[in-house]
């Protein structure tokens, strides 16, 4: 949210971003790598949900998805770190220069395309597991196949449905808890 709020949606803009917001960002990229490791917690807490009903197909197209999605958007982060950087040393030169355009373009397509379209891969095998192994209820993995269709269409084109992402995770990581508080209360 914070990185959505403080880099323009369009990466053609100037950079006015590196200097006005430049502490918001970096701010926001060193908590990215917390919320990579609360990602690969999630997802080992529904491979523990799983236990031995887990479709090694779907499984496997899940953690697949999982990893690539953080490794997307750690690269990002780092090439979006790289031109705070860079900012720092070269000043207006590097926004007037074409290695600005480019190195902030490819941190948007990677985020914002790719990034995306392996979140939404993981919210349909997500949900495919959930309704053969019911390990949330079906109207979550149905309402996750919708909000993952936004992500497959929308990403690249909306620049808020990225956050579409985090907040399914979300809602999914509450039902796990709550259910594993009932589980450990009964």
């Amino acid at each position: 949210m914070l990185l959505r709020l403080s880099i323009p949606a369009n990466p053609d803009d100037a950079g006015i971003w590196l200097s006005d917001r430049g502490a918001s960002v970096r701010l926001a990229l060193n908590l990215l790598p917390f919320a990579g490791i609360a990602f690969l917690w999630f997802i080992g807490v529904l491979r523990d949900r799983m236990g031995e009903l887990e479709d090694r197909f779907f499984a496997t197209v899940f953690l697949g998805s999982g990893i690539l999605f953080l490794a997307m958007l750690f690269a990002a982060a780092a090439i979006a770190g790289g031109i705070l950087m860079s900012y720092g040393a070269l000043g207006e030169a590097l926004v007037e220069s074409g290695v600005y355009t480019f190195a902030r373009s490819v941190a948007y397509e990677t985020v914002s395309v790719y990034a995306m379209k392996m979140a939404g891969v993981f919210m349909i095998s997500t949900c495919t597991l959930a309704i053969r192994i019911a390990i949330f209820p079906r109207w979550m993995a149905y309402l996750g196949f919708v909000l993952a269709v936004v992500m497959l269409v929308g990403s690249g084109v909306v620049y808020w449905v990225p956050l579409v992402f985090p907040l399914w995770s979300l809602v999914i990581s509450v039902y796990v808890l709550a259910a594993n508080l009932r589980t450990e209360v009964a």
